[in-house]
């Protein structure tokens, strides 16, 4: 051994023997002290005789730990901790039963230094711990394999101290002891004062570490949407470290420390997430005063509710201290669910009061609100079930007109849709505005004059809101198979309703009856077939190839059904009646087409050519 260490050694040695008074046998001190509370045997000299030697250990021990560094007092010698700590516990059994004691001067006596060496030591782990609560990173500790006690009670792993709360294994089990000895000493509130002051105190440096700043109801009336999001954004990140780091470390350091008072630790942890939730739920409450968000703003405030959500689903517990966290998280969600109500409906409104202009959409095209519209349901389906909860806890529409006539319209479905469950509010709420948008287009189709493009502009948005809600798997189940069939079906009957006012006088011009008079072909009436026939499919192609149908299933159809029923009648008209025609001169002056022309020209329909463009109304 070297020099110093041999002298070191020497000077602890000492220093445990100036700690133990003369003739003194710790374990001997404890039982007796142990036997005399048990039975509280009478007898002044017994008292005095077991309760001085273990207050005068006390003091001396104390006035070692006071020569020692702040946040360095216990620790380098785990067994003589261990006996203070002990030594101490027996005192405070003295102590807090003191009218159980002989009552004579000399026990007195006894009891007030046993009462002064009590409270000296309660000093001590007061100070002790608030240093190690205020000095996290403690520096110069043994390397010593200490575990700190988990939750569980079962020793686990040491923490890094490089991740919050910064706190070695060897600080949360001294930490542990002096909870545990102020605790049993009825020091409670002196140890739960400290801890969660110190620690609401680190917390605020996370959150200064997280840019977290106070927004306050006038900072939102003055901010820019572009401003107000990134705020947003900022509050959902500090929300989120909250709940998947910061208060999953805070909750086990108070298990930890408080592992022997679990009421305590569930107490305090809900007190500092009390705390700092109330300061952090400032921000969604601001947001709901008085100011109007459009539509587009609905998810961000989703993004708010599934946040507030995760806060409200932390287990803090459910005993009296954790009313005023639900209370409060619980308000707020529900103040940011009624925005969300607040402002999907305006999507409704937007719909109703959409009467902009009197000229219709060029071509017949899908309209910009029909766009619009269902890439919002789509977008906002995307938080279904955020938006079922919303409504569920938001729901205006129980024993509604619209609920009352879903209820009828329920008894008309096949027995399949029978199976299906009852509509939720949201999924009644998404029928409502499908029925407005309904109306809507319905309205604006009737700007059209040319009653074929009327049915166009009807089919385009049809199969554009049928597709979109085959895409989305959200709005199918909630609309249903019944309301999918009915579109289809429309939707044939606007195809078969266009191509019956297109193209019948088209049919009629190469139909075969009315061409023969007395049983002869009349050659006047043959030209004047093909006369017209050319003139209507002319007029027709310069008007409906400047139409527009975007989907190219949709367009391949309608120009399948064209050519399948006139491609065949004037095929046959044509090898019908073509030699009737005096010479090849004459035929080519009204044959205009041939068949295959007629087929490759019907594929120009509905491109949206704007150079061949006829008035559209």
């Amino acid at each position: 051994m070297e020099k110093d260490d041999s002298f070191k050694l020497e000077i602890v040695d000492e220093n445990e023997k100036a700690s133990k008074p003369a003739g003194f046998n710790l374990d001997q001190t404890l039982e007796e002290v142990d036997q005399f509370i048990q039975k509280l045997v009478p007898g002044e000299n017994k008292f005095v005789k077991c309760i001085d030697p273990l207050q005068e250990l006390v003091d001396s021990r104390i006035a070692l730990y006071e020569q020692k560094e702040p946040a360095a007092k216990f620790g380098l010698n785990i067994d003589e901790d261990n006996s203070f700590f002990e030594a101490v516990r027996r005192l405070s059994l003295i102590v807090n039963n003191i009218d159980e004691f002989p009552s004579d001067l000399a026990a007195i006596s006894c009891l007030n230094r046993a009462s002064s060496a009590h409270f000296r030591a309660m000093l001590l782990f007061e100070c002790e711990f608030r240093a190690l609560l205020d000095n996290p990173k403690r520096t110069g500790e043994p390397n010593v394999d200490l575990k700190s006690p988990n939750s569980d009670g079962s020793q686990g792993s040491s923490k890094p101290e490089d991740e919050f709360p910064y706190f070695s294994s060897q600080s949360i089990h001294v930490m542990n002891q002096i909870a545990t000895a102020m605790i049993f000493a009825g020091y409670e509130a002196e140890c739960c004062t400290v801890f969660g002051g110190l620690r609401l105190k680190a917390l605020d440096v996370e959150f200064s570490k997280q840019c977290y700043e106070n927004i306050n109801v006038d900072d939102v009336q003055k901010m820019s949407w572009e401003s107000l999001e990134g705020e947003i954004d900022n509050w959902i990140h500090i929300m989120k470290f909250c709940t998947t780091n910061l208060f999953p470390a805070e909750r086990s350091l108070c298990d930890s420390v408080f592992s022997d008072n679990r009421l305590t630790a569930q107490r305090l942890f809900c007190d500092l997430a009390t705390s700092l939730s109330i300061r952090l739920l400032n921000f969604p409450n601001a947001l709901v005063w008085p100011r109007r968000y459009s539509t587009e703003k609905l998810f961000k405030f989703l993004d708010i509710y599934e946040t507030l959500r995760d806060l409200a689903n932390l287990d803090i517990g459910n005993d009296s201290s954790a009313e005023e966290f639900m209370s409060e998280t619980s308000m707020a969600q529900c103040r940011i669910g009624g925005a969300v109500v607040s402002i999907f409906s305006q999507l409704e409104n937007s719909i109703k009061n959409d009467n902009a202009g009197r000229i219709p959409v060029a071509g017949g095209a899908v309209h910009p609100l029909t766009r619009y519209t269902m890439n919002y349901l789509k977008y906002a389906c995307e938080y279904k079930d955020t938006l079922e909860q919303v409504f569920q806890k938001q729901d205006k529409l129980q024993g509604s007109p619209r609920q009352k006539v879903v209820e009828q319209e329920s008894k008309d479905v096949n027995e399949d849709d029978d199976r299906c469950p009852p509509l939720s509010p949201f999924a009644l709420k998404l029928m409502m505005v499908m029925d407005l948008l309904d109306a809507n287009i319905e309205m604006k189709s009737k700007l059209y004059r040319n009653s074929a493009l009327r049915l166009v502009f009807l089919m385009n948005n049809g199969r554009y809101i049928l597709q979109k809600i085959k895409e989305t798997a959200e709005i199918y189940e909630m609309m249903g198979p019944s309301w999918s069939r009915k579109r289809t079906s429309e939707l044939r009957r606007y195809h078969k309703t266009y191509q019956r006012e297109t193209w019948s006088n088209v049919l009629q011009c190469i139909s075969h009856e009315g061409v023969q008079v007395n049983g002869k072909v009349s050659k006047p009436i043959l030209k004047e077939r093909f006369k017209n026939f050319n003139t209507i499919f002319d007029e027709i192609l310069k008007t409906q190839s400047s139409w527009i149908v975007s989907d190219g299933k949709l367009r391949s159809e309608l120009r399948v059904s064209i050519s399948s029923v006139v491609i065949p009648a004037y095929r046959s008209f044509l090898g019908r009646f073509k030699s009737y025609l005096d010479n090849n001169k004459q035929a080519g002056k009204y044959i205009k087409y041939q068949p295959e022309d007629i087929e490759e020209l019907i594929e120009q329909l509905f491109e949206g050519n704007t150079a061949s463009m006829a008035p559209r109304r």
